[in-house]
């Protein structure tokens, strides 16, 4: 799998829907959750933003307001937090979301 990921040195922690993951940095955040959840790579998603299935809100440390998105059009950054996801992202998420700990929780977050 590590075929589809932009080549990185290090995971950067990000939240999705209040739960704390860490993935690839330097790659777009649809990639980063295809990380966590190999799903994601056989979900009905075009990859050139056409489709708006991977529609997503998120807020980047110091942001006030969430902000509008495409996951196949932006990285993820260290500390972002998506706060909305679309359905189809919430699907193929949905057993990473399961075991994933919640942000604040002391305990490891999920990688692959």
């Amino acid at each position: 799998m590590s075929d589809f990921f932009e080549p990185y040195e290090q995971l950067v922690r990000i939240v999705i829907l209040g739960k704390v993951f860490e993935v690839p940095e330097n790659n777009l955040l649809l990639r980063q959750m295809q990380y966590v959840a190999p799903d994601i790579g056989g979900g009905r998603y075009c990859w050139n933003g056409e489709c708006r299935y991977c529609e997503i809100q998120y807020r980047r440390e110091g942001d006030a307001t969430d902000q509008p998105a495409l996951a196949c059009r932006i990285k993820g950054q260290e500390g972002m937090r998506i706060t909305k996801v679309a359905f189809e992202i919430k699907y193929n998420l949905g057993e990473a979301l399961a075991v994933a700990p919640l942000a604040g929780e002391s305990s490891a977050p999920v990688k692959t």
